[in-house]
Order: C-alpha cells, then structure tokens, then sequence
C-alpha cells in the first residue's frame, strides 16, 4: 500500500498552524519520523498530528493523489473532510 497523508503542524512560539500533505509506503514509520524532527520540512513544528490519509495500491496513484491534496481545492477537501476535528480543537 501507498499513502497520502496529512500532518496538521503547530508552531507555538509563533502561533503558527499549516497542513503538510505527504507519501509514503509506511505510513506509522513516515509519522514517527516527523514526530521525532528528523524530516527537515516539519522539524520546526512543536506539535504534528495526522489528521487524515488515504491508501492507493499504486505508488503512482497516491503520488498524483499527493498533488492533488496539495492545491487550493485539495486543502479545501482535506478542510471539509476534517472540518468536526478541526471545531474541536478551536475549543
């Protein structure tokens, strides 16, 4: 299996919050790694939750999945799709 995924990453000293979308083929050791600061894009980030994945059978599948996340309708999806989660944690 290949996975799109999506990390919402907080930054608390500069109140900052942003989606990062992903792929991998090992979705469990993919989030370990961004929780342990050992992916340079997502080390900065005080708290990185996953909020949301998808699985493809085919790496191409996920990876054009990937970039579709990654456009203004992709964030609006993963907004909508997630948007319960997201009222919870402005609580």
């Amino acid at each position: 299996m290949h996975y799109v995924y999506v990390l919402r990453c907080i930054d608390l000293k500069r109140n900052k919050r942003k989606f990062y979308t992903g792929v991998t083929d090992n979705l469990i050791e993919r989030v370990r790694d961004h929780k342990s600061k050992s992916v340079e894009t997502t080390k900065v980030y005080d708290k990185i939750e996953l909020v949301y994945y998808e699985g493809s059978l085919h790496k191409k599948d996920a990876a054009k999945r990937e970039k579709q996340l990654k456009t203004g309708f992709g964030r609006g999806y993963i907004k909508r799709r997630i948007e319960n989660y997201l009222k919870e944690m402005q609580r």
